[in-house]
């Protein structure tokens, strides 16, 4: 069986070795280079033809050629001049229709969803950058389309988790195996809580990366809600035996989306106490100039290889030891971008790990 890079290849006539169909979209596509090279070649015969009578015409009236000469051998050089034109014009044609021929046959079997689909680069320079255009639309709607497959997989491993201990518990209930009291219903109840987080926080990330999400600005200092979100998660950090403090501008004010602001400093600061060991330390610095503002999370833990550092902000994406769904800091890196800032991690194994979120000024 054939490769699709087979089937592109130059010489290749058909690509299932039967004659296209009548009326099909590969005949069709035939028929118009055919008719193209018919018409060009048309077009280069008249050119010439009108060269050689201008050229005679010019040779006659300025007396290089004598007008009483026979005109047949210089009519035989001009067809033997436009012959060999023709040729070189009829290689030259098939370099440009050869490879165009394959780009659109390799078309047809993108769009039945084959994204394997490549073709060989060659040609004059401009097929060739089509050609190379071509395969890297296709290696990216590979990527794309496995991505997807991924997010759907990792969509229902999450979702699973949760619904399956719900379910056990209310079955366990009905049975009789688990004592119908508030403590159990708390535990179902603490589940359907997960739950709901999971799927908004699948809704925020859809949203951001979509474009479709609605900020609701306003005046607010970024420096007291890094501090309000650093109370809210202290008695965390005391229960793990982390200092956590805020340091850094006493006054950081500009337009933003408190709401949203406040969701990604939470799920960075949470993340790095879930990485960061007892007796370790979570520093949350403000800084802010005329051009940009800036919160920079540093945490005293693991670190992260450079690999690692490189899908941080993938969704799904678990480090070693990680207890969370994978979403946080995908959410934070599409909320920061929703307010036309960017967000970076800097980190080394045994070192811990520094992420920096940036926010222009003027947003």
């Amino acid at each position: 069986m054939r490769s699709p890079r087979e089937d592109c290849r130059p010489g290749t006539r058909w690509r299932t070795g039967m004659p296209p169909t009548r009326g099909g979209e590969e005949w069709k596509r035939r028929r118009f280079f055919r008719r193209a090279a018919v018409a060009a070649a048309v077009v280069v015969l008249l050119g010439l033809w009108g060269l050689f009578a201008l050229v005679w015409t010019a040779a006659t009236r300025f007396g290089v050629v004598d007008a009483a000469l026979p005109r047949v051998p210089f009519i035989l050089v001009a067809a033997w001049f436009a012959g060999f034109a023709l040729l070189a014009f009829f290689r030259i044609g098939r370099g440009i229709s050869v490879p165009l021929r394959a780009v659109m046959d390799a078309a047809d079997r993108v769009a039945g969803g084959d994204y394997t689909t490549r073709v060989d680069v060659h040609g004059p320079r401009p097929v060739r950058a089509l050609a190379s255009a071509f395969n890297t639309m296709t290696a990216r709607l590979a990527r794309h389309d496995e991505q997807r497959r991924n997010l759907m997989a990792d969509v229902a491993h999450e979702l699973r988790t949760p619904l399956t201990v719900i379910q056990g518990r209310v079955e366990g209930l009905l049975d009789g195996v688990y004592p119908r009291d508030d403590a159990g219903l708390e535990l179902v109840l603490e589940e359907t809580r997960v739950l709901s987080r999971l799927i908004d926080d699948l809704r925020t990330l859809a949203l951001s990366e979509a474009g479709a999400l609605t900020l609701e600005k306003e005046a607010t200092d970024v420096a007291a809600l890094a501090r309000d979100v650093v109370d809210a998660l202290s008695s965390e950090a005391t229960n793990r035996g982390i200092s956590i403090q805020v340091t850094g501008d006493a006054r950081a004010t500009v337009a933003i989306d408190p709401v949203r602001i406040r969701q990604i400093l939470t799920n960075v600061i949470s993340n790095a106490l879930s990485h960061t060991p007892a007796g370790g330390t979570v520093t949350v610095a403000v800084a802010h100039s005329a051009a940009a503002l800036s919160v920079s999370v540093t945490d005293t833990g693991a670190g992260m290889s450079a690999d690692q550092a490189a899908h941080a902000f993938d969704r799904f994406y678990k480090g070693p030891g990680s207890r969370g769904s994978g979403l946080g800091l995908a959410i934070a890196h599409g909320l920061v971008a929703a307010h036309g800032g960017g967000i970076d991690v800097a980190s080394e194994l045994g070192r811990g790990t520094t992420i920096t979120i940036t926010l222009p000024s003027d947003t």
